[in-house]
């Protein structure tokens, strides 16, 4: 196995229904904000809208551990991102979990 860095990278990809768009981005900056603001272990948290699929949201998330991603499930601007995002959804999010990679030195 390759050598990995510490930091856990969150990659979630929302499909928003048509005409909830900015309900579901003011969630999602809200969160953001929040998770920057409050968690000392929150490094990077993106909200980054498709190219190509005008309803399709992607959250990049850096956080310094799994356990900093865990704590950020339980703060208290998560709770209302989840639940008032849900039934913003055309589909269940795809969320994803990643550990960088260490890149070789030449």
């Amino acid at each position: 196995m390759a050598d990995t860095l510490q930091q856990f990278v969150v990659i979630a990809e929302f499909h928003v229904r048509e005409g909830e768009l900015d309900a579901f981005l003011a969630l999602a900056h809200n969160d953001a904000s929040e998770s920057l603001a409050n968690e000392s272990g929150c490094q990077q948290f993106d909200v980054l809208l498709a190219d190509d699929q005008a309803n399709t949201v992607m959250l990049h998330e850096v956080y310094d551990s799994r356990e900093a991603f865990d704590h950020h499930t339980q703060m208290p601007h998560y709770k209302p991102f989840k639940e008032g995002s849900e039934p913003l959804l055309e589909s269940e999010p795809k969320v994803r979990f990643f550990h960088p990679t260490v890149r070789p030195q030449n």
